[in-house]
C-alpha cells in the first residue's frame, strides 16, 4: 500500500502520513485479552494491543500467543477444591484461579475480589495489588 519492496517507509514518516489521513494509533497497556467463541476461549495474557481510530471506526490489533481453553472445561481449574465450572455465586472457577495466580493470593481472596468487582478479573486483580 505504501511503497513497494525494500525497507518501506521509516516509522516517523509513516506516522506523519497516518496523522495527515486522520488515523490515530494508541498503544493499550492490556493485562489480558479474552476472545470467546462457541467452543473455546482464546486468552492472551501478555499481548501487545493497539487501537486505531480512523474515520470514526475503532480497530483493535492484538499480537501475542493465546492459551486456548475449551469453554466450560473443568480441566482448566486445578486445586480449587471444586470440580464445577462456577462456584455458588456464579463466578467461573477459571477466573478465580487466574486472579489468585496473578495477584498471588488464595482462592478465597480472589473470589471475594471478583465478587466486589462484579466478576471482572482485571478489576479484581487491580483491587488486590
Amino acid at each position: 500500500m505504501f511503497g513497494g519492496g525494500g525497507g518501506g517507509l521509516d516509522p516517523s514518516k509513516m506516522q506523519q502520513m497516518m496523522k495527515q489521513m486522520g488515523i490515530d494509533i494508541e498503544e493499550i497497556d492490556a493485562e489480558e485479552v479474552v476472545i470467546r467463541t462457541a467452543d473455546e476461549e482464546l486468552v492472551f495474557t501478555d499481548a501487545d494491543v493497539q487501537r486505531m481510530d480512523a474515520q470514526g471506526q475503532q480497530t483493535y490489533n492484538v499480537v501475542g500467543q493465546p492459551e486456548s481453553r475449551e469453554r466450560g472445561s473443568p480441566s482448566a481449574i486445578e486445586g480449587e477444591g471444586e470440580n464445577e465450572d462456577e462456584d455458588e455465586e456464579g463466578i467461573p472457577q477459571a477466573d478465580i484461579q487466574m486472579v489468585a495466580e496473578k495477584a498471588g493470593v488464595s482462592g478465597a481472596r480472589a473470589r471475594e475480589a471478583l465478587e466486589a468487582a462484579d466478576g471482572r478479573p482485571v478489576d479484581a486483580i487491580n483491587r488486590l495489588q
